[in-house]
Formats: C-alpha cells, sequence, structure tokens
C-alpha cells in the first residue's frame, strides 16, 4: 500500500520540505484505522449473520417448532380416532343399551351442542400455526364434552339395569284374560273393520272375547290411576306401571280395583263385559309406551308358550271385524 508523503514550503529557503507527523498524530491515525476496521468488520458479521446465516439458536428453535408442530399433528390424528370411537360408543348406547330399557336416546342437539362462546380462541389466534393450535383444541374441547356426556349417559344406563328386576315385575307380561276362559280371540292390532260403522279404522289393542264375569288380571305391577265410565270404553280401569308404560282394560261389567290401589302381576282387578261401545262380551286391552299404543301381542311373553305365542299371534292378525 502507497504511503502518504506530505511537504511544507520553506519560504527561507524557498524550498520544500518532507513533514514528519508527530507521533500522536501517527497513534491516532492508526487508532483511527483500527476502529474503522472493527465496525465495518462487525457490521460485515452482523449482515452476514441476519441475513445469509442462523445462529445455533434459531437452528434449535426451528427444530422445535418444527418438531412441535409435528407433534400437533400427530395428536389431531390421534383426537379424529378418538372422536370416532366415542361415536361408535355413542350409537350402540342409543340403538342398543338404551332400547333394551326403553329408554330415549340423547338427542343430537345436546350430543353435538357446541362448545364455548364466541371468541373462546382468540388468544391463540396470534402463534405460529394458529389454526393447527385451535383446531387440536377446538377438537379436545369436543371430545372433553362429548365423553362427559356419555359417561353421564352410561351412569343413566347402569341405574337402569339396577332397576331391572324391579322393572321386569311392572313390565305388562302376561294375558288379561286366561286362556282356559276364552271364547276366542277377536280381533287383534292395527287397521281393522268397526263393527257399528262398517268402516276401517284403527284397533289400538287386542279384544278377548268371553262370558261376562270372567276374570281380568292385572298384567303387571302398577297402580290403578282410572277406575270409572269412559266413552266409548264403557266401565275402564287404567293401570300405570312405570317406567313409561300404562295398560287399560275396557268394556268391563265390575270393577274389582279402585284408584289409587296398589296392584301386582295376575291379580284380579275387573269382570268382562259389554258396556261402552261394544257388540259382544269381551274385553278390550291396550298396552302403551310413553304415552304410545303399542301392539300387545309382544308382551305375553310370560304367560305363553313358543306353540301357544305363535296361535295368539296367527289369531289375532285377523282382519276381520273387531268388537268395539
Amino acid at each position: 500500500m502507497k504511503k502518504n508523503v506530505y511537504y511544507k514550503y520553506n519560504s527561507n529557503t524557498l524550498t520544500y520540505e518532507r513533514v514528519y507527523p508527530s507521533l500522536a498524530k501517527r497513534l491516532f491515525i492508526i487508532i483511527r484505522n483500527l476502529t474503522g476496521g472493527i465496525i465495518l468488520g462487525a457490521a460485515g458479521y452482523w449482515a452476514i449473520t441476519t441475513f445469509l446465516l442462523e445462529t445455533p439458536k434459531e437452528v434449535q428453535q426451528k427444530k422445535e417448532y418444527r418438531l412441535i408442530r409435528a407433534q400437533y399433528e400427530v395428536l389431531q390424528k390421534r383426537m379424529d380416532e378418538a372422536l370416532l370411537v366415542v361415536k361408535d360408543i355413542q350409537q350402540r348406547d342409543d340403538n342398543m343399551y338404551r332400547a333394551i330399557f326403553h329408554a330415549d336416546p340423547i338427542p343430537s342437539s345436546i350430543r353435538n351442542s357446541g362448545y364455548g362462546g364466541v371468541g373462546r380462541y382468540d388468544h391463540l389466534s396470534g402463534l405460529e400455526s394458529s389454526d393447527l393450535i385451535v383446531q387440536t383444541t377446538q377438537k379436545m374441547d369436543i371430545l372433553s364434552k362429548q365423553i362427559y356426556i356419555q359417561s353421564k349417559s352410561l351412569d343413566a344406563v347402569l341405574e337402569m339395569a339396577k332397576l331391572q328386576k324391579d322393572r321386569l315385575k311392572h313390565i305388562p307380561s302376561i294375558q288379561p284374560v286366561s286362556n282356559k276362559d276364552l271364547s276366542k280371540m277377536a280381533s287383534g292390532y292395527g287397521m281393522r273393520v268397526d263393527p257399528i260403522y262398517g268402516t276401517t279404522r284403527f284397533h289400538a289393542g287386542m279384544d278377548f272375547a268371553a262370558k261376562t264375569g270372567t276374570d281380568i288380571y292385572a298384567t303387571g305391577n302398577g297402580t290403578v290411576i282410572y277406575a270409572d265410565w269412559k266413552q266409548g270404553y264403557g266401565k275402564c280401569i287404567i293401570v300405570d306401571h312405570g317406567f313409561g308404560y300404562q295398560t287399560l282394560y275396557a268394556h268391563m261389567d265390575e270393577y274389582k280395583a279402585k284408584v289409587g290401589q296398589k296392584v301386582i302381576r295376575g291379580e284380579k282387578i275387573g269382570e268382562v263385559g259389554n258396556t261402552g261401545k261394544s257388540t259382544g262380551s269381551h274385553l278390550h286391552y291396550e298396552v302403551h309406551v310413553k304415552g304410545q299404543p303399542d301392539n300387545p301381542a309382544k308382551y305375553y311373553f310370560m304367560d305363553l308358550s313358543p306353540e301357544e305365542y305363535d296361535q295368539m299371534l296367527r289369531l289375532a292378525a285377523n282382519h276381520g271385524q273387531v268388537m268395539d
């Protein structure tokens, strides 16, 4: 590197004389040049490491970020699988466990209701990969809620199972008139011809033809909630068996039970008659489940042998006239 040389004009000698800088000035120049070099080097190093190279800390942070994102993605898949398992349990709960005990399924509006309010996840929106974090958190909340609801449902099913022994005593499960006392099975459940008007109508029960005065039995344990004249039914008794079951006995000749009386399966509660809208001595019998009429033929499983039950179904399936 070429060194700068300075001269000063001497008016006495009329010549240019070389100027040698002082020691202080030379030190100043050296320090200035070193400082400038250090600053320039530091600036260059900062620019290179900032824009071209990653620091070890940044490399570690990116590695940790990729690991966390991968873990979130795995967690998403596992929660999707867990939600499918919960859905399968829900379907079995509604269609099998609860069906066994004639319990209503959990409404879908409760199972699938939303979780939390508006802005519940706003605090997560500013994070890196916030969409993945929010989706995962939402699924976790949904899974937690559905597991809680299902747990409560299974607790209820367990209670139903504990009550099953008592429930079996209350389900109407015998014929209200003994086979030995029947003249015939007049008509069963379904669309039938009205004996008076000759039109087709829905027959909500079964008719048991028998002599006036034939014993009528309660078909399950329960409480008499009605024992009076009922339009169209004549003298009528209604027994509430609990668990959503009620039975109705119509066209009776005599009451042998009164309102409020506790009755047990097989107990005599009245006698066959011909009262009300009736064309002959018989008992009209209905089974109601949760307020809706059901086919009584489904409820004789404790009273009839398989052969007798099959014969009763064939007789009850006739589509002729009913007796009321």
